[in-house]
C-alpha cells in the first residue's frame, strides 16, 4: 500500500454518499468472473478498511455474493459501491466513486489467472492468481 487518504464520493444519483477515512492510495483490480459479470470488466477498487461511513444507507442494497463477502450497490441508480468482507467489515470501494482521484497508483491485480485475453494493462503491478490470493487471505471464490 502506498499510504492512505481521507476520500469522499457518491453514487451517480447522489442517493448514497461515502466517506472513507483511510482509503488506500493503491488501486487494485480484480479479474474474477463474479467481478467481471457484476461490472462488465475488472473491479477497480481502493481498500478503505473499516473506517467507512455512508449517508443514504436506505438506498444501499447488499447482495450476499459468497460465504465470506457481500457486494453493495445503490438501489436507486444501480451504481456499484463496494465489496465487503463479512469477517472483518473491510471495504473495497469502487475507485470511480471518489471525487478526488489524485495521488493514486495502480499497484495490484488479483485473479490474474482468469483475466480474459481481450484486455491488458500496461502498468507493472503485483499480480496474484486466485489460488495465491486465497492462500494468503483464506476463503473461497465468489
Amino acid at each position: 500500500m502506498t499510504g492512505t487518504s481521507n476520500r469522499t464520493g457518491s453514487c451517480v444519483c447522489g442517493g448514497v454518499k461515502i466517506s472513507a477515512g483511510t482509503a488506500s492510495n493503491s488501486v487494485g483490480a480484480c479479474h474474477c468472473g463474479t467481478c467481471r459479470k457484476w461490472g462488465g470488466g475488472p473491479f477497480m477498487e481502493l481498500n478503505c478498511g473499516t473506517d467507512v461511513t455512508f449517508e443514504g444507507e436506505e438506498n444501499i442494497s447488499v447482495y450476499d455474493s459468497s460465504e465470506w463477502a457481500e457486494r453493495g450497490f445503490c438501489s436507486k441508480c444501480g451504481t456499484h459501491l463496494f465489496y465487503r468482507l463479512k469477517g472483518n467489515g473491510e471495504h473495497m470501494v469502487t475507485v470511480g466513486l471518489f471525487e478526488d482521484q489524485s495521488n493514486l497508483t495502480f499497484e495490484s491485480q488479483v485473479f490474474i489467472d482468469t483475466k480474459p485475453d481481450y484486455y491488458n494493462f500496461t502498468e507493472k503491478t503485483h499480480d496474484m492468481t486466485g489460488a495465491e490470493l486465497f492462500a494468503q487471505f483464506g476463503g473461497e471464490p465468489d
